[in-house]
């Protein structure tokens, strides 16, 4: 869980992914689609990818991935953040964050 928070503060946008996940690769879109440039955590990837998908389970994310960072602060998976884009609030934490600018 350390890593996962150490990891989550590096940059504005943070998204643990799988490389093979649809719902990863199509959160991801959505950011760079948003003029973010999110870091992204490929967990298969990782050597302690199983470790830290067990973390992000007990965090609340079920599925593990897509997990999202904003700020630092824990977003959740895919449906939330696709609730947040749809109602509006997903562009104004982007720009609380400094994740865009505009």
């Amino acid at each position: 869980m350390d890593r996962i928070a150490k990891l989550a503060q590096q940059k504005a946008v943070v998204i643990f992914s799988n490389s093979s996940c649809c719902m990863s690769h199509a959160i991801k879109r959505l950011f760079y689609e948003q003029g973010a440039s999110p870091m992204i955590h490929e967990l298969d990837e990782d050597t302690k990818g199983g470790e830290m998908e067990r973390a992000l389970t007990r965090l609340g994310c079920n599925p593990a991935v897509p997990a999202v960072f904003i700020g630092g602060k824990f977003v959740g998976s895919s449906s939330t953040v696709m609730t947040l884009h749809l109602n509006g609030s997903l562009k104004k934490m982007l720009l609380d964050a400094g994740a865009i600018w505009f």
